[in-house]
């Protein structure tokens, strides 16, 4: 054991990131990243890693995923999100919650806590009550930009499609020193979406994949397009045929943008380290940790490289 190289690969919803948030989506992405790292660095396991660097995206309001989801039509935040173990395939998901700070917890909680893989909205809520999951008050997580934005989204001649190019769920995979490999993402989903609505995310194969014997995927994008081509599990089908992480995250991108005219984009990592970033929509907020060094890119061609000793120490100054 411990042949393995760890690797972790996060991002942060692709989609147009605008120019007052590319800083503190580019700082949310590195910091989840390093805190990932961080555990699979100590001998953790991959899904720990992804678990952590979730968490850390929940918790920054600049990321559409628990605090800082996007609102639905009544103003309310509903969220979903999924974690999966590519060594045995169990997967927990859970879809509509609301008061909750981090839906990642709970769907971990959902995989190693029952017999089921997904539970939605009020069972959710019962099943987060039984295990001690302290309530967040709705409003906690709502921040100004969501209601501004769910606003203007209610006006007549408003276009919601237009805001959701600006999508921002929040994914990460990882391989771990032993060799599995485990994928979580997590969303608040589409501004001023139908009450109810669920979307990839919580979907397993579409808003993520993980199998040690190919690797692990995390998706985002138009959620229902997505969904139509099953695109994580797309992905590492297109790796079992023997693609390389990114020319399979090409091929499936490309397959969905002829298609069904979908865009988005996802983090790969196959069953031996190698890793990729790819999108179709004009931004999407990433970084990775192997070897000891960072990189991150929001985008096209970006890429920006540091130690990860180096990251670390700019981290604790606050960027």
């Amino acid at each position: 054991f411990g042949r393995m190289k760890p690797v972790i690969v996060v991002h942060g919803g692709a989609g147009r990131i605008f120019k007052e948030r590319e800083e503190g989506s580019r700082a949310g992405v590195v910091r989840a990243a390093l805190r990932g790292y961080g555990v699979l660095k100590q001998g953790g396991s991959a899904l720990d890693a992804v678990e952590e660097a979730v968490r850390s995206m929940e918790d920054d309001p600049h990321f559409n995923a628990g605090c800082g989801s996007v609102l639905n039509e009544k103003g309310e935040v509903e969220m979903d999100a999924i974690i999966m173990d590519g060594k045995t395939l169990d997967s927990g998901a859970v879809s509509a919650v609301k008061c909750i700070a981090n839906p990642i917890k709970l769907a971990r909680l959902v995989m190693e806590k029952t017999k089921h893989m997904l539970l939605t909205d009020h069972g959710a809520h019962l099943f987060a009550q039984a295990m001690g999951i302290p309530e967040t008050p709705g409003e906690k997580l709502i921040t100004e930009r969501s209601r501004e934005r769910w606003k203007k989204n209610l006006e007549p001649d408003s276009n919601p499609e237009e805001f959701q190019k600006d999508l921002g769920t929040v994914g990460a995979v990882a391989i771990d020193s032993e060799g599995n490999v485990a994928c979580a993402t997590s969303t608040g989903g589409l501004s001023n979406k139908l009450i109810g609505r669920v979307g990839d995310t919580a979907c397993i194969g579409s808003g993520g994949y993980a199998d040690n014997r190919s690797g692990a995927t995390s998706t985002t994008g138009h959620g229902e397009s997505i969904m139509k081509v099953v695109l994580a599990r797309l992905i590492l089908y297109h790796m079992e045929q023997g693609m390389s992480p990114e020319m399979a995250a090409d091929t499936a991108l490309d397959y969905m943008k002829t298609r069904v005219g979908g865009l988005g984009g996802v983090i790969v990592v196959n069953s031996s380290g190698e890793w990729a970033a790819r999108f179709s929509t004009k931004q999407m907020s990433w970084a990775t940790v192997k070897d000891d060094q960072l990189h991150c890119g929001i985008y096209t061609g970006e890429r920006h490289t540091k130690s990860v000793d180096e990251a670390l120490a700019s981290e604790s100054e606050g960027f």
